[in-house]
């Protein structure tokens, strides 16, 4: 089961995919790319927390966000080449799931990294740890037999989302001399946005293994 997403149908998404497989670009190639990425957003928001200059904290904030963005463009991308032109492997589900576990660890503590409370890497490691929770009981629920929940409501592209809001934000707080809130909010809104995706995907492989019918469709 694929993750729905409604990029997928856009036109510009279809052409891009369409041409980097015209260029011979594995789909597993772009899942690694979005593992890049990732530590990318890492290492611009590791260094946001540590200089004091506001334009080149600026920049990295910014950078951080694009960093994200692009990591979700490598998980459109590369399941788009693999499906819709046929480039598929044999090792294509590997490739597909794990990148996201250690992408979701290097943008999470990033955050952390950049910048606010004493507390806030151990903030970002708890977000970190809740995310690859989600994965997990998704995972554990084909498992034993029931369907794939992607259900939220924080889930991979609410949280993505999340963070890219929050470097944007934080970008215009070094600005103005502001104290990192945007990034405190963001990972205490992950930490209980993951806890509530968790118990909600669980409930819902409950109900599938039992047959009771929920009400209401995913959201993702």
């Amino acid at each position: 089961m694929r993750r729905p997403i409604a990029a997928r149908n856009a036109t510009w998404a279809h052409t891009t995919a369409k041409t980097l497989a015209g260029w011979g670009v594995a789909p597993n190639t772009v899942s690694i790319a979005s593992v890049v990425f990732a530590l990318g957003a890492l290492v611009c928001l590791a260094g946001a927390g540590r200089v004091e200059a506001q334009w080149p904290a600026f920049w990295l904030f910014l950078g951080a966000a694009l960093c994200v963005q692009l990591r979700l463009l490598c998980n459109l991308f590369d399941g788009m080449i693999a499906v819709e032109f046929k480039r598929a492997s044999k090792l294509g589900p590997i490739f597909n799931d794990f990148p996201d576990r250690p992408a979701d660890l290097f943008i999470l503590v990033g955050c952390g990294l950049a910048g606010g409370p004493t507390w806030l890497p151990t903030l970002g490691w708890a977000a970190g740890a809740l995310a690859l929770l989600t994965a997990y009981v998704r995972l554990l629920g084909v498992s034993v037999g029931a369907n794939e929940h992607f259900a939220g409501p924080l889930a991979k592209q609410q949280r993505m989302a999340l963070v890219t809001i929050a470097s944007t934000v934080a970008a215009v707080e070094t600005m103005f001399g502001w104290q990192h809130y945007a990034m405190t909010v963001a990972l205490i809104v992950i930490v209980v946005g993951c806890i509530i995706t968790v118990a909600h995907r669980l409930k819902l492989i409950g109900a599938d293994l039992s047959g009771t019918p929920t009400a209401g469709t995913e959201a993702e």
